[in-house]
């Protein structure tokens, strides 16, 4: 029989509290257990972490590795950077030959794919930091001011945040998983409007309307 030892994590104690992130970790892997997992299988156990993906010090997560080295299960996770942002802490985890690791959203995926994906991830936040870096430089040496309006700005992103996270949300539980094994835009905006999931406005889906979606749910993702 198939067994799993499940681990989720949040970034922040609010979002622990509140089930910010956490349902829709949830629902893929519900998604993964329904329709991409051999049967029978067992779920041997439940761990999850309110802490920053940048610290590879997490109980839960070492309880979680504990039960899987003891029992030969394999780790399921919703997504890779639900393990760790750092793709040296994900690379010598794939290394141990007493971990098996599992990735909802990409369910047909095996270690060699994880670990581009961990790595051009990370390429990726490292970049977009860069780039904010050097922005802040270049209004400053220009005489911008950068102060003054931080929280009304502050404010605002956090709205587009929130707003961007309730309409990625629902649609990303069928979104990611077809995204992840190949599926077209065009497939995908197909099979919501087949299953009666209706856009923010109440409409049909289009293959457009549905990379907006992945924007906003990465937008999210970089905000985590």
């Amino acid at each position: 029989m198939k067994q799993y030892v499940i681990y989720t994590r949040v970034s922040t104690e609010d979002q622990g509290k509140l089930g910010h992130g956490l349902d829709a970790q949830r629902r893929d892997i519900d998604i993964f257990l329904e329709r991409f997992t051999e049967v029978p299988f067992e779920v041997l156990g439940r761990f999850c972490d309110v802490l920053s993906g940048k610290q590879d010090d997490r109980p839960e997560l070492a309880k979680a590795l504990a039960l899987v080295r003891k029992t030969g299960a394999e780790l399921l996770v919703a997504k890779l950077d639900r393990l760790s942002r750092k793709v040296a802490f994900i690379a010598a985890l794939m290394e141990d030959p007493k971990v098996r690791l599992r990735v909802a959203q990409m369910p047909h995926a095996d270690k060699f794919q994880l670990h581009i994906y961990a790595a051009l991830a990370e390429q990726e936040r490292d970049f977009i930091s860069a780039r904010t870096i050097a922005a802040l430089k270049e209004a400053k040496a220009k005489g911008k001011q950068l102060g003054g309006l931080r929280d009304k700005t502050m404010a605002r992103n956090a709205a587009i945040q929130e707003k961007a996270r309730q309409e990625a949300g629902p649609a990303m539980a069928v979104i990611g998983p077809m995204r992840a094994g190949g599926e077209t835009l065009m497939a995908i905006a197909e099979a919501l409007n087949r299953t009666g999931v209706a856009t923010s406005r109440g409409g049909r889906w289009t293959a457009k309307q549905v990379s907006r979606v992945i924007d906003r749910a990465r937008l999210v993702q970089n905000a985590e």
